[in-house]
């Protein structure tokens, strides 16, 4: 039977096990409020109970504002049986939903309590009674079910049997350790929902072998009510399911839905990665760079005479838009999609020469962007596609010294007139920015928004190889790239921007 598939997102807890990632108490609040209005998740769990002072801060301001909001049975806090001691920091908080966690093995039961099933069952009962006086909803993570379910399933059976009279929502089924496989997924989950069809189960599924969004499948085709996603799949080790994977799956490729909205994936996937500082893979699906790029011209072509390379994962679902790349693989087709965008159209032979132009660049592990085709054209063909260039950098100084802050001296030409500024900011090429920004004050003109800054840099430990930079800017509701190339990372962004201002001046 068809039914809405629960999300529970859990970004700003398991995520935040992430090695390196730490989340400021505002960053969780704004992660908070755009997955909970923006991307319309069901659930979120924002935190540990007792871990830091931080990690209060953060709870009290994702609580205040889910309160005001009416959010607060959404708001989740991962809680132990620890005498009521995580329950009474949850209270504290003002938050009202703790996900309690037990042990779903024999082998944990005994390895790490060093207790009987019989004095954790009851543990967990004593807790659940405190959490009934406090007026804290209660959830349960079985941990490491899945070992439980391989090595000792009578023990997970006690224990559910112990539990399921007990006020307990919703049932949590990790694969701690990620040894799941679509088919022992879908088999412990069958047997689980099938022994107790009165209790809603949620899955929580590790990435060890990369068999999250396989497993996540086989779980909902078995009954599961909910499952537990990270925003590009953060988490522990090789982190959890992802939350972008997992709407695409479940939109198609079951007969259940989500209440998540697929436009807003892109989005909230950006800002992870910015708070993060763990960059998105280019080919992770759904929201890498080039997920929907098509490289091969064979491909290219195919879509011309009719989308033959489409699938059902339209980029426009997901608030982008296909792309066709420049480089070896690239044929006339490609090129011609390419400048379709840019407005300008050639001859076939005229085609064939900037195609060939393209395909020795690619040769040379050069990176070519659409808007680099207008100086191709020139180039090859000697005939002007790009106009004069209307803004020239006359010279630039930047400094930087310990303890103050780095200033940027310009000196621009913008058709044919001078202008000098200097400025401020936080690094070297951001006060370059700034001051690029003071000279088009004074012109009473935009420039464009800096999207996404990206560096590749061979390896090999040489100071002198050639920096390559690629910007990504927004202009008049439209996103270019541009690139530079130089021994020395600033300049190259320097190039990458005049690139950007000449562009923006046609």
């Amino acid at each position: 039977m068809a039914k809405t598939i629960e999300i529970m997102d859990t970004t700003l807890r398991d995520g935040e096990q992430t090695a390196g990632v730490a989340f400021t108490a505002s960053e969780k609040l704004t992660l908070a409020r755009m997955l909970l209005e923006e991307v319309k998740v069901d659930r979120l769990e924002i935190a540990s109970a007792r871990i830091s002072e931080g990690e209060y801060e953060a709870v009290e301001k994702i609580v205040k504002w889910a309160t005001e909001k009416n959010y607060l049975d959404r708001i989740e806090i991962l809680g132990f049986v620890d005498g009521g001691k995580s329950l009474d920091w949850i209270k504290k908080s003002g938050a009202k939903v703790i996900n309690l966690l037990t042990k779903g093995s024999l082998n944990h039961v005994q390895g790490q309590l060093k207790k009987t099933p019989e004095e954790h069952l009851a543990d967990i009962k004593k807790s659940i009674a405190y959490a009934k006086e406090l007026d804290i909803s209660v959830n349960i993570y079985l941990e490491d079910w899945s070992n439980g379910m391989t090595s000792s399933q009578d023990y997970v059976f006690f224990m559910l049997d112990g539990l399921k009279d007990e006020p307990i929502k919703r049932f949590m089924l990790p694969d701690t350790l990620g040894i799941l496989n679509p088919k022992t997924a879908f088999d412990f989950v069958k047997a689980t929902v099938e022994r107790y069809p009165e209790l809603h189960f949620d899955s929580h599924l590790h990435n060890d072998y990369d068999l999250a969004i396989g497993n996540s499948f086989s779980v909902i085709e078995a009954g599961i009510s909910g499952i537990h996603t990270t925003v590009n799949g953060l988490g522990e080790r090789t982190g959890n399911t992802p939350l972008a994977s997992a709407v695409a799956l479940i939109n198609d490729h079951t007969d259940h839905t989500t209440h998540v909205v697929e436009s807003s994936l892109n989005r909230i996937s950006g800002i992870v990665e910015s708070f993060s500082g763990v960059e998105i893979p280019a080919n992770k699906p759904v929201v890498g760079d080039f997920v929907f790029t098509q490289t091969c011209g064979v491909h290219a072509d195919g879509d011309n005479k009719g989308g033959l390379y489409f699938n059902e994962l339209m980029p426009e679902r997901f608030g982008r838009k296909r792309e066709y790349a420049l480089g070896k693989t690239s044929g006339n087709a490609s090129i011609r999609k390419n400048l379709e965008e840019l407005g300008i159209e050639l001859e076939p032979e005229a085609l064939k020469k900037v195609t060939q132009r393209v395909v020795e660049l690619g040769d040379q592990k050069e990176t070519i962007t659409k808007e680099d085709l207008p100086f191709i054209i020139s180039e090859v063909l000697g005939t002007r596609q790009v106009a004069e260039e209307k803004v020239r950098l006359i010279n630039y100084y930047t400094t930087a010294a310990w303890g103050m802050e780095p200033v940027a001296n310009i000196k621009l030409e913008v058709d044919g007139k001078e202008y000098q500024q200097t400025a401020n900011g936080d690094g070297m090429y951001d006060a370059f920015m700034k001051a690029v920004s003071s000279v088009y004050d004074v012109l009473g003109k935009e420039i464009a928004r800096l999207k996404n800054y990206k560096i590749s840099i061979p390896p090999g430990g040489r100071t002198d190889a050639l920096v390559e930079t690629v910007i990504t800017w927004e202009f008049a509701g439209k996103e270019f790239k541009t690139k530079g190339l130089e021994a020395d990372q600033q300049t190259a962004a320097v190039k990458a921007t005049l690139k950007m201002l000449n562009l923006i001046e046609e």
